[in-house]
């Protein structure tokens, strides 16, 4: 219950079904925040129903903002019972170059305590798109050199990927719940090793208010068609992290994109790689600054 003064007399205040349908918090899940992490504390009426005050609603929106950075429920309350902190200013020099000797370490030790650490604070901390521009995708193009030749290469991907797929699907769960962009669906090329990029990629499109439907494996292409189709895709973003073989860039790619109804872009170090290879096809090159891949697709749907 709100402690009395908590909110002034002539508040509005609004019964949980309202709420629930201002914020899109089902009625069971804020009666849990309520009870088992005491996140919000309505109002009650002499019968025992809860009313929501503007201010309950608008710490709603700020629970749903710390889930939707992959923090879990249990540990927002500490965070959002935080004074406001002023606005974060870029990193100061060499802060960044630290960060990544830091998590290279947390990589090659397999210690997913550290790599918690450093991806909760760098994006508590900074916008997404800095994290991925200034850590992670420099981290991961290091990663990729060490890996070539180096023996338990196998293992630190597995379980980098492993981390990443937990802490970035929980983003999009709660993401796409609020987002209002179109839909963008992702997937991996067939050659590519593993999921590292293809996660980053998805981290970005959902930073930048798409809704992301994630194909965790590759698609035949025969399918992909059908797949844009089925899922209301805006367009379809195909992501490697390798060079793939020359047949698909040069012939299956070209055609794919001739097949479809929505834009195709390709993004990851595959669109740096092969661009000469795709310069006059309908495939869009987005590149591998994944932010900035983002950005680029965005008026290729409005214009589509």
């Amino acid at each position: 219950m709100t402690e009395k003064g908590a909110h002034r007399a002539d508040t509005p205040l609004y019964p949980i079904r309202e709420v629930s349908r201002i914020t899109g918090v089902n009625s069971v899940t804020l009666r849990a925040w309520e009870r088992r992490y005491g996140l919000v504390r309505p109002k009650r009426t002499p019968k025992g129903h809860r009313l929501y005050a503007r201010e309950d609603i608008e710490r709603v929106e700020r629970i749903l903002q710390w889930l939707s950075r992959g923090v879990p429920v249990s540990q927002v309350k500490e965070l959002i019972d935080q004074p406001q902190p002023v606005p974060a200013t870029e990193p100061a020099s060499g802060d960044w170059p630290s960060q990544r000797r830091q998590l290279m370490a947390a990589i090659e030790a397999l210690d997913q305590g550290q790599m918690e650490t450093l991806f909760t604070q760098s994006l508590a901390l900074y916008p997404v798109s800095t994290c991925l521009a200034e850590l992670w995708q420099p981290v991961l193009r290091e990663l990729e050199e060490h890996w070539a030749d180096q023996l338990g290469a196998a293992l630190q991907r597995r379980c980098l990927e492993s981390f990443l797929r937990t802490r970035i699907g929980i983003r999009l769960y709660h993401a796409n719940r609020l987002a209002k962009g179109p839909v963008l669906l992702i997937a991996p090329l067939p050659d590519d090793p593993g999921a590292l990029w293809l996660l980053m990629a998805a981290l970005a499109a959902s930073d930048a208010g798409y809704q992301v439907q994630l194909m965790d494996s590759a698609l035949p292409f025969g399918e992909l068609p059908l797949a844009v189709e089925r899922l209301h895709a805006a367009a379809l973003i195909l992501v490697s992290g390798r060079a793939e073989r020359a047949d698909l860039i040069r012939r299956q790619l070209p055609r794919l994109a001739e097949q479809l109804d929505a834009p195709l872009g390709l993004c990851g170090p595959v669109a740096r790689i092969r661009s000469g290879d795709l310069a006059d096809s309908l495939v869009e090159l987005l590149g591998d600054d994944l932010p900035l891949a983002m950005a680029r697709m965005r008026p290729l749907i409005l214009d589509h």
